[in-house]
């Protein structure tokens, strides 16, 4: 590996790179450009060192040997349903197989996430390492893994089992080579990431955890890619109620809930959002109304809004709740009544911002990526990651290899052929962040410990 000659320069690219956000799986964020690979002298030096040490040759051949193996608890996983608040069952398989593989104090917590450290030599960093339990599929949802093509075909097989499988395989293969970090590994599979989980998990993990002082996570992405930016999210459920009545002999008396709605709904489709930061919304589903011969009583909808910027979304989700109160005003008028009302819940709240493209995290992926032969690609989504970038802890969402398809639907497969290489490529950033005995230091700083 030729030594990169100069600091990270990736502050121009910012703008440019940072405007994808997408629900879910990483891969599903079209590409942006490419990222400089330059990275500081010390984090150069620290990665030189690491692909120079035989014990870490010796530790990513392990990964190489534990593919096939590691397959196996790919399809043990992905065969146990976990849809969201329903993650029991597969976190107890994943608990069983950490403490298999020598984390034998590894529990689950009280909001079901399985966790477990691996201890470091002392007064190194303590880096999370994470992939998510839940899929979005229901449960009944036939989540057998049948092979054809090359592929392994299972709802939720990429999206997020692999992860699981990746980082069993990483607790493994440290454990059997006994290398020691410097700095602490907290493994965790956790739930809540998927629909209304509202990211749950990790934000119990951040809350039970203060001492956290970087988070990688594993999701399907494609190779050299970064997510540094967390998409922030509201979502809302909103509820119109009337009085109701027969179509015919009460109209002229009574507004209807549902044409309450509708000019709700009108109001909404002409709200204006910048392109950038990229803010979004969309009013997802709707209901309500007894028969088709019925002033209808109630209605109800629910509002997704997103933005790659908190002040943006702010502001978009003051012209829809506006827009909705001015509805139910026209609708009463429109009558000359006032018993249509509305109210409103929030019902998803996902926090976001930004870790910082020239920080060590980010470098480290970047260095990590350049080893193995990959442009570094930034990109943005709504992750787990969102809770700790909102808390100014620095965090990157990462692939562990393997080629992805047909997220969030039935037709979801993954090919595993070489996937390997994808866990040496994560598993070497993360060993950079928090250093090897004997080999390298570990560049995560470490942070004062939050409070409560």
């Amino acid at each position: 590996m030729s030594r990169s000659p100069g600091p990270l320069r990736l502050a121009p690219l910012v703008l440019a790179a940072l405007v994808c956000a997408a629900q879910g799986a990483l891969a599903q964020s079209p590409a942006v450009a490419p990222t400089p690979a330059q990275v500081s002298p010390d984090v150069d030096k620290a990665y030189a060192q690491l692909m120079a040490a035989p014990a870490i040759q010796k530790l990513l051949d392990a990964v190489r040997a534990d593919h096939e193996r590691s397959v196996e608890d790919l399809k043990m996983l992905t065969e146990i349903e976990a849809p969201p608040f329903k993650e029991q069952k597969r976190a107890e398989a994943f608990l069983a197989r950490m403490k298999a593989f020598g984390l034998t104090h590894a529990k689950i917590d009280a909001e079901g996430n399985v966790v477990g450290l691996r201890k470091g030599t002392g007064n190194g960093p303590k880096l999370l390492i994470s992939a998510h339990l839940d899929t979005v599929f229901p449960a009944g949802t036939d989540v057998k893994v049948k092979e054809r093509d090359g592929r392994l075909h299972a709802p939720g097989i990429a999206d997020d089992t692999r992860g699981l499988a990746v980082l069993l395989s990483w607790l493994k293969v440290l454990n059997d080579n006994k290398v020691q970090t410097v700095g602490d590994l907290l493994f965790v599979g956790n739930v809540g990431e998927e629909e209304l989980g509202n990211l749950r998990g990790m934000k119990a993990v951040f809350n039970d955890h203060l001492d956290i002082d970087g988070m990688v996570g594993l999701e399907p992405s494609p190779p050299g890619a970064v997510l540094v930016l967390g998409t922030a999210s509201h979502r809302y459920e909103v509820t119109f109620q009337g009085p109701g009545g027969h179509s015919f002999g009460a109209f002229g008396q009574v507004p209807s809930a549902i044409h309450g709605m509708g000019r709700a709904i009108a109001k909404i489709a002409d709200v204006h959002t910048p392109s950038f930061p990229k803010t979004t919304f969309t009013v997802g589903t709707v209901g309500g109304g007894t028969s088709v011969n019925t002033i209808a009583p109630d209605a109800r909808m629910a509002i997704d809004i997103r933005s790659d910027d908190m002040a943006s979304l702010l502001e978009t989700e003051k012209k829809i709740l506006a827009a909705i109160d001015e509805a139910v005003v026209e609708e009463n008028k429109r009558w000359n009544v006032n018993t249509l009302s509305v109210s409103t819940k929030l019902i998803g709240n996902r926090p976001g911002g930004r870790t910082p493209p020239d920080s060590v995290i980010v470098e480290a992926a970047v260095r990590s990526n350049s080893a193995f032969g990959h442009k570094t690609l930034l990109r943005g989504g709504s992750t787990d990651a969102n809770v700790p970038i909102s808390l100014g802890i620095p965090a990157i969402i990462v692939g562990g290899g393997g080629k992805g398809s047909g997220f969030h639907s039935l037709s979801e497969s993954i090919d595993v052929t070489d996937a390997w290489k994808g866990a040496q490529n994560s598993l070497l950033t993360v060993l950079g962040l928090v250093g090897v005995q004997g080999v390298s230091p570990a560049l995560l700083p470490k942070r004062t410990a939050r409070t409560k």
